[in-house]
């Protein structure tokens, strides 16, 4: 019966520090560039964009396709990183435990 209450307070902390990570995940923005910083993208921390950045010489009507290429690949970067950050707050909160497959935030 002490094992069992032991495991009920470390999932209540487990809970109150997931939420603060929630709110943490929230309020986080990361960047992605590509060509160099000639086209910078900006994620909020559930993946949402709030912002593109492209340098003016970029607007070549007759290079419309690399600048496509370039806020796809700007949006990756940013994805990845974005990816990496959350994978950081997650092992802060678990203490580097695994979680269950399809687990996510």
């Amino acid at each position: 019966m002490k094992n069992l209450t032991g495991l009920m307070k470390q999932a209540q902390e487990i809970q109150a520090r997931m939420g603060e990570m929630q709110e943490r995940v929230a309020a986080l923005e990361v960047e992605g560039t590509s060509g160099a910083g000639l086209v910078t993208v900006t994620l909020r921390g559930k993946g949402e964009l709030k912002g593109v950045k492209v340098d003016p010489s970029l607007m070549v009507a007759d290079e419309v396709e690399i600048l496509e290429d370039l806020l796809v690949a700007a949006h990756a970067d940013a994805k990845a990183r974005l990816d990496n950050k959350l994978q950081e707050e997650m092992k802060s909160v678990t203490g580097g435990m695994p979680l269950p497959p399809g687990f996510s935030l």
